[in-house]
């Protein structure tokens, strides 16, 4: 029996308690056993080749310096999975790029340095070239190390294996192990044979992943190989391949060389249930201690900003920051409406001009009789030279303001700075083109003059422009009441992803008394103008909310 076999048998059996995507990738790899697909077929001697080379060569490199690795049967059914199903007539690997999302302390780093070091050694590849991926050199030189360390501590690797300056080297075959960062120089000319990245989710822009992925145009048999966790970066490429891996799982997309493992709960709830805890964690027990999971738990039911990280590194529960003013499942809301049938007839704008040389941010606010849900209409504007600058600099935002701009969610200003007269344009179109009648417009007075304000006057009315200071006294109740009904999920903002990355960047500044006022926080790439504009017409939409309802 294979261990894929044996894996999937325990799963179905109930000896391991397994989620949803766990069951569907391995249910398809039984299936593919049995009844192979197109020229794909299963050769377990193959299958077995890495798995005998890492319980024979490769030596721990933490806690008992020196002793064999044993992997788990988790471990070794994947790895037949990966490196058993081949061409039938050229016997090369099918599958060429895999996902791997656990929790933290499940053998992660441990077993991609011992792959890195089969991949460099016993692949039968001329010159491979192995890579070991990360956002900033320091963080893939952990998992560079790791290998070392490995080598080290084993006799017959040690003999082989020679660290030179940049690079672990193998002169039986002219093979590498490199540790590489996003700002490395060079890495166009890379012909890989094995990319690790080792935590994919801390990866800020998925440039690197790109770059990495065509380097291994050339080889035979190549493998891009990811393991991590979830993280709090929301839009980012561990979210894009996290979607891209489920539309596989569920057949929406076919990849046949690609390969998903997602151990993660099912449901929120599950997180404070301990027979469901192996879901995200299966090398629960052997590798990671059930008793430091447990004491996580517990601690997180005291402590909400920890339960946000035991949300999302224990569990691979999406989170955003920690200290977020809302938790990820409050603000995400897919619900979506066409306007023109929506039958909208007044709404309320509001817009944010924080800084003429950023992001800018409108909103029209809609409601309808007898509907309790709120409309969002929205619109965003950046400088050209500040998106010219983003693209430059790949360690910046970090986000597709040009797909955004295709997806008419944009709109760019020719220069260095916002027109503002352009966010007047647009509520002139929602006005005209959508006859919806704007009867205020909220506004933070303390980047308005007076030659704007004058403009909007004579557009809408002396008495359409609204100030709304920004500060507890004015925001924190309306913040409130706008987060009650994010999360009760009847703010529809038509799945912007605008909105959901700005409101999933905002945190929250408390006073003594427990007012809030909405901040940026620490990382000032992330933008939260989106959340700020709507706060703002929040603040004139319960102002006015009883002149409002008589006008609908």
């Amino acid at each position: 029996m294979t261990y894929i076999e044996e894996y999937y048998n325990k799963i179905i059996s109930g000896d391991i308690v397994a989620c949803k995507r766990i069951i569907q990738v391995y249910t398809m790899l039984v299936d593919r056993l049995y009844n192979p697909k197109d020229n794909w077929v299963f050769d377990e001697e193959l299958g077995n080749r890495p798995i005998e080379f890492i319980e024979t060569f490769c030596k721990q490199a933490q806690g008992e310096l020196g002793a064999s690795l044993e992997l788990q049967l988790f471990q070794k059914a994947k790895h037949q999975a990966v490196f058993g199903f081949v061409d039938e007539q050229t016997r090369l690997r099918q599958y060429q790029e895999v996902l791997d999302i656990r929790g933290r302390k499940n053998g992660k780093t441990t077993e991609l340095a011992a792959d890195e070091l089969y991949m460099l050694v016993g692949d039968g590849e001329g010159s491979p070239e192995c890579y070991i991926i990360a956002t900033k050199l320091d963080q893939s030189k952990k998992g560079f190390n790791e290998c070392y360390k490995m080598v080290q501590q084993s006799p017959l690797l040690n003999k082989h294996l020679k660290k030179r300056k940049s690079d672990i080297y193998f002169a039986s075959n002219f093979g590498t192990i490199q540790a590489l960062a996003s700002n490395s120089n060079g890495l166009d000319g890379l012909n890989s044979h094995m990319v690790t990245i080792d935590e994919l989710a801390a990866i800020k822009n998925r440039d690197i992943y790109d770059l990495m992925k065509q380097s291994m145009s050339s080889r035979r048999q190549p493998l891009l190989d990811c393991i991590t966790t979830n993280g709090f970066v929301r839009n980012s490429i561990f979210d894009a391949q996290y979607e891209y891996a489920c539309n596989v799982l569920d057949g929406k997309v076919k990849d046949d060389r690609f390969l998903a493992f997602i151990y993660e709960l099912d449901d929120r709830d599950e997180w404070d249930k301990e027979e469901c805890w192996i879901k995200a964690n299966p090398g629960l027990g052997t590798i990671k201690k059930f008793e430091f999971l447990r004491d996580c738990v517990n601690k997180a039911k005291s402590d909400p900003a920890f339960k946000a990280t035991v949300m999302v590194k224990d569990f691979n529960m999406k989170e955003n920051s920690s200290s977020a003013w809302l938790r990820w499942e409050e603000l995400n809301n897919e619900s979506k409406f066409d306007i023109k049938k929506m039958g909208f007839r007044y709404g309320i704008g509001a817009f944010d001009l924080a800084e003429t040389t950023d992001l800018a941010s409108a909103k029209v606010i809609c409601m309808r009789p007898e509907d309790e849900n709120i409309y969002i209409l929205s619109m965003y504007f950046i400088p050209e030279e500040k998106l010219n600058q983003e693209e430059d600099n790949k360690e910046d935002d970090s986000v597709p303001y040009r797909l955004w701009e295709k997806q008419g969610l944009l709109r760019i200003c020719e220069g260095n700075k916002v027109n503002k007269y352009h966010i007047l344009e647009w509520f002139k179109e929602i006005r005209d083109v959508f006859d919806i009648y704007i009867p205020w417009i909220g506004y933070d007075p303390w980047h308005v003059d007076d030659s704007l304000l004058k403009a909007y006057e004579d557009e809408f009315g002396k008495e359409t422009m609204i100030k709304v200071r920004q500060g507890v006294y004015t925001l924190s109740a309306p913040m409130k009441e706008l987060r009650a009904d994010l999360c009760a999920h009847k703010v529809i903002y038509n799945n912007n992803p605008i909105d959901k990355w700005c409101l999933s960047n905002t945190e929250i500044k408390t006073d003594i008394n427990a007012n809030i006022q909405p901040i940026k926080g620490m990382d000032n790439r992330k933008r939260i103008d989106g959340a700020v504009s709507l706060i703002i017409g929040y603040v004139v939409l319960k102002d006015k909310m009883i002149e409002y309802e008589n006008m609908i």
